[in-house]
């Protein structure tokens, strides 16, 4: 069969399951990944064919993903900031917004006196995403990085050697830290925030594929992970130093509730893409 019938006879299979852009934009990635074409190889070239072989590979690839398997699990990668992870079932997908929060502390840190070496933690480093980007992007960075699942840091060290860049990994579990190591710049953290009573409004392949470690916390106590992170701030924060996270959307003005309660100021709220309050960050009070 040639590659174009086949295209029409994938995104077909899949219209229950996702609109034609998105199963359209799996087939061209799986194309890519597994063939090396792109799509203006299959628009040049319309006879372009699939083997047996090739077949038993992209029925799979179709199984999956009828199941709602994330195309980045199946891949085994993603694009972030420019760059490439591996991400498994370990480690939450990174997510543009995330790309946002990295972008905002890149352009308030890139310019600084470049002789000075500065000091990142990343706080639940997953996949390694934040981490990375900024060793990549912020010379004379020296970044660190936490994360309570040991699996999750052996794929994130292993994105670190893949992109060349040095983050000193840590296994801890940030709620029973009662002082951090060593004095930081900056500290940022995506940190679990959805609440039990947000999971009607995740979907299937999240819900069901990503890892609940990394995304759920009790209604009751939703900003757990944010009080103690800023309570650790308040002693290992640097003169001058920065405090950014990654939010729930609904708990903007909670967040500026409690970043103010201890004292931080230049406290500083932003909207995603999606205009939703997704980012927050603040100064240790110095007096």
């Amino acid at each position: 069969m040639k590659i174009k019938q086949y295209r029409t006879q994938f995104i077909k299979e899949l219209s229950p399951f996702y609109d034609a852009y998105e199963a359209e934009s799996f087939f061209y990635l799986i194309l890519e990944d597994k063939h090396k074409l792109r799509q203006i190889d299959l628009a040049l070239n319309h006879e372009l064919t699939f083997s047996e072989s090739d077949f038993v590979v992209w029925d799979s690839f179709l199984a999956q993903l009828k199941k709602e398997v994330p195309i980045q699990y199946l891949l085994g990668k993603t694009n972030f900031f420019g760059l490439d992870f591996e991400v498994n079932e370990n480690v939450l997908i990174p997510r543009p917004e995330t790309e946002e929060l990295v972008e905002w502390i890149i352009n308030e840190n890139s310019k600084i006196d470049n002789s000075k070496k500065i000091k990142i933690l990343d706080i639940g480093t997953g996949s390694g995403c934040i981490a990375i980007s900024l060793a990549k992007n912020i010379q004379n960075a020296e970044v660190y990085a936490i994360d309570v699942s040991k699996k999750a840091l052996e794929t994130a060290k292993k994105n670190a050697i893949n992109n060349n860049v040095e983050v000193t990994f840590m296994f801890k579990n940030i709620l029973e830290l009662e002082v951090l190591k060593y004095d930081f710049d900056i500290i940022v953290s995506n940190p679990p925030y959805v609440r039990n009573l947000e999971k009607q409004e995740i979907k299937k392949n999240v819900l069901d594929y990503e890892p609940h470690l990394a995304l759920f916390v009790e209604d009751n106590d939703a900003l757990v992970f944010y009080r103690k992170i800023a309570k650790l701030a308040q002693n290992n924060l640097l003169k001058n130093g920065q405090l950014y996270f990654e939010i729930n959307q609904y708990l903007g003005d909670e967040m500026r509730e409690l970043l103010e309660n201890m004292n931080f100021t230049n406290i500083e709220l932003r909207k995603d893409i999606y205009d939703n309050d997704r980012m927050i960050s603040c100064k240790v009070s110095m007096a």
